[in-house]
């Protein structure tokens, strides 16, 4: 029996996953990326030798599949870094995760015992029903603490009151934590194996960031006789009924081309899917499609003349009278990511809507804004600024507010119905996935694909553990 043709649309971890597991069983693989080069949010960008992630991105998993790709791909880059991240708030630095006897002393005794005062009585008069993020937090930690160290930040990230913002974000990010349980991990901290993702210590990280994971998977795809077509932009998903036919797409020179394939695999956010199918759909699966929202991002990457910053990986930044949301100090990940002695580099992290005045400001004014800020709440001196450079992220992170929770239905029902084609990753499924459970869904797939039966949208809504309130990876 002849080889199978699939079709790949999006080159990030969940789709590079999916080609290099059907690349290495012999099917002929293509995979189709809009940008210059692989790993979506994921990829690691480079300017004058100095590397920068979009965002940071811990690799680590207790997914045996996942552990195995990743050891698989890169081998001896893989580096096992420790953890430090720490809030910047009120002029002050506090431990994250939340460690509760370093929060209350950092906020003073009058103010920890309303706190305590105020996580006893939602113990004992929980809010019910739990349909926001403010309500899931609160129940957990009680107001005080919410208040504290979820509301800002969170609202920062969302640009949505966290009354807006679904519960079902909360269960899906930071299941299993609560200030009971936080609390057990400080006093018994020499117990290591964790349970709760959310409080592991240390991480693995690629020496040359997480793009030179998605780079090698990509090599390795076409080293197995795959293809890996970048600067390539998909136009037109031919489908007969519930069966693909083809994809159509431009590549880099603007020639129309055509592909036809047994099974495609799309990593694309559905908003664009539902839009792409040909013929059209159901105006009602167009509508659900439509009410999907997402957040975006802007990093400003700044190189610096000083050899170290601080000790963190990376900081939360609380504080209001700011816009900086987080702070990634790219030596602490790697030291390979600054290519020149007594240097570092930071990512100063804005987030925002594609379109909205932030995203469309100028560079300049955004390096200019980006200095100032981070100068104002003291972690450097404007001086030390050698460069910086400007990068935006569109579509980093799926919302889920009430639009959202009116759409999915609908279009779960029709991807459901479909015979070849499979949705995968952060924006395939509209869920806000950690990188490991987004690489997950594309070994699923390609294992669909050689006659398995996995639910997609079962990954990541009962594991062990979740991902730490962050904005991405």
């Amino acid at each position: 029996m002849a080889a199978e043709n699939v079709v790949i649309m999006g080159g990030g971890p969940a789709g590079l996953a999916a080609g290099y597991e059907l690349a290495k069983k012999g099917y002929r693989v293509t995979l189709i990326e809009k940008e210059k080069q692989v790993g979506g949010i994921s990829k690691t960008v480079e300017k004058d030798g100095y590397r920068f992630d979009q965002g940071g991105h811990r690799f680590f998993t207790k997914i045996e599949e996942v552990e195995q790709l990743w050891n698989e791909v890169l081998e001896e880059d893989f580096l096992l870094r420790p953890r430090l991240s720490r809030i910047f708030y009120r002029g002050k630095f506090f431990d994250y995760p939340i460690k509760p006897f370093n929060a209350l002393s950092g906020l003073g005794l009058y103010e920890s015992m309303k706190i305590v005062g105020s996580y006893m009585k939602v113990k004992v008069k929980p809010i019910h029903p739990e349909e926001s993020f403010e309500d899931w937090v609160t129940n957990r930690f009680g107001y005080r603490l919410f208040n504290h160290f979820f509301k800002s930040y969170t609202e920062k990230v969302w640009g949505m009151s966290t009354k807006e913002l679904k519960a079902e974000w909360a269960a899906q990010r930071i299941q299993g934590l609560n200030l009971v349980k936080a609390v057990t991990n400080a006093l018994f901290k020499q117990f290591k194996k964790n349970s709760i993702k959310t409080l592991i210590e240390e991480f693995h990280y690629p020496r040359l960031g997480p793009g030179q994971m998605y780079e090698s998977m990509a090599r390795a795809i076409e080293k197995c006789g795959g293809k890996v077509l970048l600067n390539a932009r998909v136009s037109r998903i031919n489908m007969n009924g519930p069966k693909f036919i083809a994809v159509e797409y431009v590549d880099q020179t603007g020639q129309e081309n055509r592909i036809e394939a047994d099974h495609a695999i799309s990593s694309l956010p559905l908003r664009d899917l539902i839009h792409l199918l040909r013929p059209g759909l159901d105006p009602d699966v167009v509508k659900a499609g439509d009410l999907l929202k997402y957040r975006d991002f802007i990093s400003v990457n700044l190189a610096l003349n000083k050899e170290f910053l601080f000790p963190d990986n990376w900081i939360y930044v609380h504080s209001p009278e700011v816009n900086l949301g987080r702070v990634q100090n790219f030596k602490q990940w790697s030291p390979s990511m600054v290519p020149e002695e007594g240097c570092s580099s930071l990512g100063l992290e804005y987030f925002c809507n594609e379109g909205d005045e932030l995203w469309s400001s100028p560079d300049d004014d955004l390096i200019d804004m980006a200095v100032e800020e981070i100068s104002q709440i003291g972690l450097i001196e404007k001086d030390i600024v050698k460069w910086g450079w400007v990068v935006r992220v569109p579509k980093a992170y799926p919302v889920y507010d009430d639009d959202y929770q009116e759409a999915m239905p609908a279009i779960k029902r029709f991807l459901n119905g479909l015979d070849n084609l499979q949705t995968i990753g952060r924006n395939g499924l509209h869920r806000y996935n950690n990188m490991d459970h987004s690489i997950l869904t594309g070994i699923l797939a390609a294992q669909n694909i050689q006659g398995a039966r996995h639910d997609l949208w079962e990954v990541n809504t009962d594991e062990e553990y979740h991902e730490e309130m962050e904005t991405k990876h």
